[in-house]
């Protein structure tokens, strides 16, 4: 691996670190193909960081070993946004052992990438509250992706007991939108 490689992929993984925490994401994974046998996969999550280089025969531990040296001689901000780290715990699992929202029988899930909106446009009523009835099919909230205003349907009828996003956040593919019981 040549150094030009080397502080090119270690650029790359920096500058993938950086939209995971700019943009909240849990994980991001990626792979960078450099000819037809020689590929970087860099899989970037708050848990952790996980790289791996197929073909070539190139050293990973090397590329690992100056992302640390990189990260420790950065200064204190960028080393910081830098920096992969565990996610704090939900304040909902920490404090009362409620379970994860995405595991409820009644969760609706993000269908797609992109970010939330609980309203038509800025000023307009929410398309639902929560403790309101819905109906199978009734619009709950919008996902924008790619500048695209995609309509969520309430995929079953009963009642919003828990509405998990904020207006205008992104959300991820399976995240937990709201649940309806």
């Amino acid at each position: 691996m040549t150094k030009d490689n080397l502080d090119g992929d270690v650029a790359f993984i920096k500058a993938l670190a950086e939209l995971l925490k700019a943009n909240e994401l849990t994980e991001l994974e990626v792979t960078r193909a450099y000819g037809q046998d020689d590929s970087l996969n860099v899989r970037v999550s708050r848990a952790g960081l996980d790289v791996g280089r197929a073909g070539g025969g190139e050293n990973v531990g090397a590329l690992l070993a100056a992302l640390n040296a990189a990260q420790s001689s950065a200064p204190a901000p960028a080393a910081a946004a830098a920096q992969v780290q565990q996610a704090p715990a939900p304040a909902s699992t920490a404090s009362g052992g409620n379970e994860d929202p995405a595991s409820h029988p009644g969760a609706v899930t993000s269908p797609m990438v992109g970010t939330a909106y609980l309203q038509s446009e800025p000023g307009a009523p929410a398309f639902v509250a929560q403790g309101q009835t819905v109906k199978e099919g009734d619009t709950i909230l919008i996902i924008e992706a790619m500048k695209t205003m995609n309509q969520i349907p309430a995929p079953r009828s009963g009642k919003v007991t828990r509405i998990l996003v904020d207006d205008g956040a992104p959300v991820e593919y399976g995240a937990p939108l709201m649940i309806i019981e």
